[in-house]
C-alpha cells in the first residue's frame, strides 16, 4: 500500500495471500486503485477478496490481464500517470519477468514488482526473456536517478545507484550463453 503524504488517498500495489492484512493496512484510507505489477499468483492471491471488499478499479498491463482471477477494470500503459493525492504515480512498462510487468514510480521511489531485486534482475524463464528484462532495466529503470529507492515485490529495498554499479560490473564480464532463471549480478 502506498498513500499520499496527507494519508487520505492510497493505492494498493499487488495483493499477495493475506487479504485481511491488506484490508487492515488501508482501513480509513481512500483507496483509489488496486495496481498489479504482473500476473503471477504470488502477487494475486488476495485480489478477488480485496477487490470485493473495496470495490475499486483493478489496473494491470494488457499483456498480463488474462492472468488475473478477476476482470481488470483498467489497462495500464507505459508513461501513464495515475493520481495519488497531489502526486502522480507513473507507470513504467518493464517486460521480461512477464510480458506485462510494470513498475510504479512516485517521487524518487520505484515499486519494482519482480523486475529488479537487490543484487539482480527478476527471474526469467528463457534466454529471450532475460534479454528482454535486461533491455527493460537499461532503458526504463537504470535511467532513473541513482538515489531512487527501489521496493521489490519480495524482500528488502535497495538503492538504484548501488544496483546500477553492480549491473555495470556484471555487464563487463563474459556471460554464459543461454543465461536465464535467477541471476545475481555478482555471482
Amino acid at each position: 500500500m502506498v498513500s499520499d503524504p496527507t494519508g487520505k488517498d492510497a493505492v494498493i500495489i499487488d495483493t499477495p495471500a493475506d487479504a485481511e492484512k491488506i484490508l487492515q493496512a488501508v482501513d480509513g484510507l481512500g483507496v483509489k486503485f488496486i495496481l498489479i505489477t504482473h500476473g503471477h499468483s504470488d502477487h494475486l492471491g488476495a485480489l478477488s477478496e480485496v477487490k470485493a471488499a473495496l470495490n475499486v478499479p483493478v489496473a494491470v498491463h494488457p499483456e498480463d490481464a488474462s492472468r488475473l482471477p478477476v476482470s481488470p477494470d483498467m489497462m495500464l500503459e507505459h508513461g501513464q500517470s495515475l493520481p495519488l493525492g497531489k502526486h502522480k504515480l507513473k507507470v513504467v512498462h518493464t517486460p521480461g519477468h512477464t510480458p506485462g510487468s510494470v513498475c510504479f514510480l512516485l517521487a524518487g521511489h520505484l515499486f519494482a514488482g519482480d523486475t529488479l531485486f537487490p543484487n539482480g534482475p527478476g527471474k526469467t524463464n528463457s534466454p529471450r526473456d532475460f534479454d528482454v528484462i535486461m533491455e527493460s532495466l537499461v532503458h526504463q529503470v537504470f535511467v532513473l536517478p541513482g538515489e531512487t529507492v527501489v521496493y521489490p515485490g519480495h524482500g528488502g529495498s535497495t538503492i538504484l545507484g548501488k544496483e546500477k554499479k553492480l549491473f555495470e560490473a556484471f555487464s563487463k564480464r563474459p556471460r554464459k550463453q543461454g543465461l536465464c532463471g535467477d541471476v545475481v549480478w555478482m555471482a
